[in-house]
C-alpha cells in the first residue's frame, strides 16, 4: 500500500510527469480523508475521465475557524488510502502540514462575490483557506480534471472562479451528491451525529425538497415558504438554522421570488455537527 503514496510535492510532479511523457490524462480528486462513498464516487467520475487519477488526504487548517472541529476531525490515513486504493485511485498525495505551508508562507487566494452569503457568514475565512489550498493542490499536481462533489456546492463554484480568474488550465467537474437511503448527504461529519441525532438528521433534506416544490407553485413566495421550513427544523429539533434560502444556481445570488436556474440549500446544526444540503429545483 506504501508505494501508492507519496508525501513530497517532487515526488508527485515526477510521477506526473512520467505519466505525461507516456501520453496520459490526469484527474485529482482533494479530500481532507475520513473517506466514504461520496468521496469514491468523486475517484470513480475522475477515471472516467482521465487515465490516471490521483487523490489528496489534507486536512486544512487554514479553513477551520477558531471554534471549528479541526483537532477533532477524523484521521485514518491506511484506512482511506485501502478506500480509495479500491476505487482505483492509482495515487495518494498525503503531504505534511509543512509540505503545503512551509515556513515563511504568507500568501492568501481570496475570492469574493460567490463567498458573501450562504455559508461565508458564518465562517469567516474559511473560504480563503479553501481557495488558497485548491490552488496549490491543482499547482503542485496540474491535473487536466478536478472533481468536487455538489454537496459543497458553494465551494464549487468558488474553486470554479478561482480557476477563471487564476487561468489556471484545469477542468473543475462537479460530482452529483451521494446519499444514504434516508436522503441524508453523506458527509465525514456524519461522524459527530448521536442515534438520535442521526435519525433526525435526514429531515434537512426532506424540508429542503418540499421546500422546492412548494417555490414551483407558488415562485413568489420564497421568503415565506424558507421562513416556514426553518421554523420546521428548529421543531424537529435542529439546535439552530444557519439559513435556508433559494439562491441563483450560477451566481449564489439570494431570490425572493423563483426563476431558474435556482437551488435551495439549508444548513442547520444538530449537536456538534453542522449539516448542510442543496438541491436543484427542477
Amino acid at each position: 500500500m506504501s508505494d501508492l503514496i507519496v508525501r513530497s510535492v517532487g515526488d508527485l510532479r515526477r510521477l506526473v510527469a512520467s505519466w505525461r511523457r507516456e501520453g496520459m490524462t490526469v484527474g485529482l480528486v482533494p479530500t481532507m480523508g475520513a473517506i466514504h462513498v461520496g468521496h469514491l464516487s468523486l475517484v470513480t467520475e475522475a477515471k472516467s475521465r482521465c487515465d490516471k487519477v490521483v487523490a489528496s488526504i489534507f486536512v486544512n487548517p487554514t479553513q477551520f475557524g477558531e471554534n471549528e472541529d479541526f483537532d477533532a476531525y477524523p484521521a485514518d490515513e491506511v484506512h482511506d488510502v485501502q478506500q480509495l486504493s479500491s476505487a482505483g485511485t492509482d495515487l495518494v498525495f498525503c503531504p505534511g502540514r509543512d509540505d503545503v505551508y512551509p515556513e515563511g508562507f504568507s500568501t492568501i487566494v481570496s475570492v469574493t462575490g460567490v463567498t458573501s452569503g450562504l455559508c461565508g457568514p458564518f465562517r469567516p475565512g474559511h473560504f480563503d483557506g479553501v481557495a488558497t489550498v485548491v490552488a496549490k493542490l491543482l499547482l503542485q499536481c496540474l491535473p487536466d480534471v478536478a472533481v468536487f462533489g455538489e454537496k459543497d456546492y458553494q465551494q464549487l463554484l468558488v474553486i470554479r472562479q478561482l480557476v477563471r480568474d487564476l487561468n489556471i488550465p484545469v477542468e473543475i467537474v462537479g460530482a452529483p451528491i451521494i446519499r444514504e437511503e434516508d436522503g441524508l448527504a453523506m458527509s465525514s461529519r456524519n461522524r459527530y451525529l448521536s442515534v438520535e441525532e442521526r435519525a433526525l438528521a435526514p429531515a434537512l433534506n426532506r424540508v429542503l425538497r418540499s421546500v422546492a416544490d412548494d417555490v414551483i407553485v407558488k415562485p413568489a413566495d420564497c421568503e415565506r415558504i424558507c421562513s416556514l421550513a426553518r421554523s420546521e427544523l428548529l421543531e424537529i429539533g435542529f439546535a439552530s438554522v444557519d439559513y435556508v434560502g433559494i439562491f441563483n444556481s450560477e451566481t449564489l445570488e439570494l431570490l425572493k421570488s423563483y426563476s431558474a436556474p435556482a437551488r435551495v440549500f439549508g444548513a442547520a446544526r444538530l449537536g456538534t455537527a453542522r449539516l448542510i444540503d442543496n438541491l436543484l429545483i427542477e
